[in-house]
């Protein structure tokens, strides 16, 4: 059962992350410059915050 949770939660992420690539090609293009200009710090600030509000979002949903 773990696996198929860990699959399932992968191919939800597929479809979360196509999203914007194939509803508008060019906000995507753009927002990637945008972020590919970041100082690392502040890349790494983003990157934690997702990474805690995911970890959030998964206790709360499970709990």
């Amino acid at each position: 059962m773990i696996w198929n949770d860990l699959l399932a939660a992968f191919a939800l992420y597929l479809v979360l992350e196509g999203i914007l690539p194939f509803l508008n090609p060019g906000a995507f293009t753009r927002l990637m410059n945008q972020i590919s200009h970041l100082p690392e710090r502040q890349l790494r600030r983003v990157g934690f915050a997702c990474m805690l509000a995911g970890a959030v979002l998964l206790y709360l949903v499970r709990s």
